[in-house]
């Protein structure tokens, strides 16, 4: 008894009574007991898996594990490849900001959106400025009006403990 990956029940690790066979060429060899099929696979050569455990009755592939286990592992990468990372880039602002300052930051996300990734605004307040958090509401939109053209907001302002934080994306075409 072989073992090389523990998401398959393989050649005596079935337990089960009756299975629907398919053969390696895909045909298919009917339902018969699991001893007469994994007699069939080790007469030429190869594994009894079980590919669907939950099927009435369950049904095995005759087949080479090895080249197969292989083969799931390239279709894994290949599909991790055409996956798009998306970071999240922070921008920091301040309640007492200037009008300047602001414009630099947005210039600064409008960059970060264009390439694809998310912006986290954020604003810290300290002390006694955590009573005025309507002010950091009125530069988050004066932050979101510069960018308007290119993202939608995707988590509103929100005052969260001492600091208020907002998330943008880009806009889909």
């Amino acid at each position: 008894m072989k073992i090389i990956n523990k998401d398959f029940l393989i050649n005596e690790s079935i337990r089960e009574k009756q299975v629907r066979v398919i053969a390696n060429d895909g045909s298919q060899l009917g339902v018969m007991s699991s001893k007469e099929a994994l007699k069939i696979a080790e007469e030429s050569d190869l594994d009894l898996v079980l590919i669907s455990p939950n099927a009435k009755p369950p049904v095995c592939k005759i087949m080479d594990l090895g080249k197969f286990i292989y083969e799931q592992a390239k279709k894994d990468k290949e599909a991790r490849k055409k996956q798009k990372v998306i970071n999240i880039k922070e921008v920091r602002l301040s309640p007492t900001i200037e009008e300047h300052d602001v414009a630099i930051k947005s210039n600064n996300a409008r960059k970060f959106l264009i390439a694809g990734d998310k912006v986290k605004v954020t604003i810290r307040f300290r002390g006694r400025e955590a009573d005025y958090s309507f002010i950091g509401k009125k530069i988050m939109n004066k932050f979101y009006s510069k960018l308007e053209d290119i993202c939608v907001i995707e988590k509103t302002p929100k005052l969260e403990g001492r600091n208020m934080i907002m998330v943008l994306s880009h806009k889909k075409a």
